[in-house]
């Protein structure tokens, strides 16, 4: 079994690596690495929390992230919950991730 070690510095950088899994443009990991870098986790698409990314990103109307809610949530990186929205478990950034990859041709 070969280990193969990813460095990341940052969130960007860090969805990056599991991007292969959930295809997602350039653009909507910016809005989503900005959503957990200023974002409160509790409800991360909150009014509050899309004013503070629309502005980090200069977008005018904060109401044009839900546009990017929405493919986020379709694509698996966020997910509804009680209190809104909450980041796809897989993506917690954490210290250390171990991936598997099970390969088949049978």
């Amino acid at each position: 079994m070969k280990t193969l070690k990813i460095k990341v510095d940052s969130t960007l950088k860090y969805l990056q690596v599991f991007n292969g899994i959930l295809e997602l443009t350039d653009k909507e990991l910016l809005v989503l690495s900005k959503f957990i870098d200023l974002s409160d986790t509790v409800n991360l698409c909150s009014t509050e929390n899309k004013k503070a990314v629309a502005k980090s990103l200069n977008i005018e109307d904060h109401n044009t992230l839900n546009n990017y809610v929405k493919k986020l949530k379709d694509k698996g990186a966020i997910k509804k919950n009680k209190n809104g929205y909450a980041l796809s478990p897989i993506l917690l950034p954490q210290k250390s991730v171990s991936l598997q990859i099970l390969y088949s041709n049978e």
